[in-house]
């Protein structure tokens, strides 16, 4: 049997006894986190992550959703048929996906700064790393301008964009979660996607905005322009407000801890060797979520006005309307998941979403209409809304505070790299080459099926409301 011991931090005024459960061999990593029972949560440090990491991943997004645009202005025509815009999308989309080959290296180094400086400190410096990539395609001079040299400028501003991208996940999801009260885990959770959504829901709303406002000569000679200098007025908002947030308690006593000797650090090989099956597992989440955000979401303007034929007016519409639907469901579902078993809301969720693709993607092309789509667009949100309501409080789950950021950035980016760097390209060239417009569907369809089969594989930690501390897992990062 073994034996009690005490924990610092656990009541106001001393030590609370604590009696360690047997936990399940996959989560033997897990923790309760108990020094966030006596940390005041403050309502300004949620909105403060949630609002930052909706602005950065808004500079994300935006460029994804101006690509039947940006292939226009950035990159020639093809000389055989200059009505022919796939080639220009295609590249434009192969751009899009370099900035990927940067996010494992951020996510790797942003992560082990996060863990090592702090949540705050990570998020400010990728707060203004992005506002210099941002910057960069704001002024970026034009194909005709400038010729070769403009796809130059674009690609710059990827390979950064990607880099500080690499570290939101980590360091924001390690901050929410950090500072979750006890039971509450799912719900404070649950707003890291939210923030993504909110993202994609801005974002197409400035696409609305301009597509209604200007007319396709102004857009092309300026307007585009706007959707991205809204992101380099905000960066002063978001510097402001990630300098406020407070650290939660549970790093600060592992910073405490490495700083008296108790710890010792880890290199990221060994992270990845001892913690690889939650890393595995995690990335056959972020699969799922990578191809929802990507394809499903990101890539709908220029599959419903390329591939469907449909006004690009209508499919910004869309794209608003599921994205204003899942900002509200998906906390609604992250607070039900703090009372239900998480890991059957993440496996209901991923069988339904299977389910339905193929036939809503069927009917759809067969005869694409906006309303067809509309329809489309809201059944499929509201699968992902449920997927995403716990992804990331499991996705956290999966790794102890001293590794936290570092081991959900790799997780995250080797993923996203893979399955959402190029997701894009390989659509449209597989509609292309098969000529069936039925191709997202197929992707989307595949990367759910790995997404479930990882999450055969999760086991949901004891409740999180449990006063009770972890293992002694003494390791933190440190570069190799």
């Amino acid at each position: 049997m073994r034996k009690h011991g005490v924990q610092p931090g656990c009541a106001p005024g001393g030590h609370a006894l604590y009696q360690r459960r047997e936990r399940k061999p996959f989560h033997r990593f897990s923790e309760k986190d108990s020094a966030l029972t006596t940390q005041t949560v403050s309502t300004r440090n949620i909105v403060a992550a949630v609002i930052g990491n909706a602005l950065e991943w808004y500079d994300f997004f935006v460029f994804a959703f101006m690509v039947p645009i940006l292939s226009r202005l950035f990159f020639p025509s093809n000389p055989d048929n200059p009505d022919d815009n796939i080639n220009r999308i295609l590249m434009t989309t192969a751009v899009f996906g370099v900035g990927f080959f940067m996010r494992p290296v951020g996510g790797i180094l942003l992560g082990l700064y996060g863990d090592r400086k702090g949540r705050k400190a990570a998020m400010v410096l990728v707060t203004s790393l992005m506002a210099v990539a941002i910057a960069l395609i704001t002024l970026a001079p034009t194909y005709a301008a400038v010729g070769v040299l403009a796809p130059l400028f674009i690609v710059l501003a990827r390979l950064l964009q990607g880099f500080a991208t690499g570290g939101e996940f980590g360091a924001s999801t390690a901050l929410l979660i950090e500072l979750a009260p006890p039971g509450k885990r799912g719900f404070y959770g649950s707003w890291q996607m939210t923030g993504q959504v909110l993202a994609l829901l801005v974002g197409a709303t400035a696409g609305t905005l301009i597509t209604e406002l200007f007319t396709e000569q102004e857009l092309m000679d300026w307007a585009w322009r706007l959707p991205f200098a809204l992101g380099l007025l905000i960066v002063p908002v978001a510097l402001y407000i990630r300098r406020h947030v407070d650290e939660p308690e549970v790093f600060k006593q592992v910073q405490a801890d490495h700083a008296s000797g108790k710890t010792r650090q880890l290199g990221i090989l060994e992270i990845l060797r001892t913690h690889a099956r939650e890393t595995l597992v995690g990335m056959g989440l972020v699969i799922t979520a990578t191809v929802s955000i990507y394809i499903t979401f990101i890539y709908l303007v220029t599959y419903a006005t390329v591939t469907l034929q449909l006004p690009m007016r209508d499919a910004f519409m869309v794209q608003m309307a599921g994205a204003a639907m899942m900002a509200v469901v998906t906390p609604f579902f992250g607070a039900l998941s703090d009372r239900v078993d998480r890991r059957m809301l993440l496996m209901g969720a991923l069988m339904g979403y299977l389910a339905v693709l193929y036939p809503l993607y069927a009917w759809l092309t067969d005869g694409p209409t906006t309303q067809k789509l509309l329809i489309t667009q809201l059944v499929v949100c509201a699968f992902v809304a449920i997927f995403f309501s716990v992804f990331s409080t499991l996705m956290a789950e999966l790794f102890p505070p001293q590794v936290r950021s570092t081991g959900m950035s790799m997780a995250y980016n080797l993923a996203v790299m893979v399955f959402g760097g190029f997701a894009q390209f390989i659509v449209t060239w597989l509609i292309r080459a098969t000529g069936s417009p039925m191709a997202p569907a197929f992707y989307v369809m595949f990367g759910v099926a790995l997404g479930l089969l990882a999450a055969f594989f999760v086991r949901n930690p004891a409740p999180s409301s449990a006063a009770q501390a972890a293992p002694d897992t003494t390791v933190s990062p440190r570069p190799l």
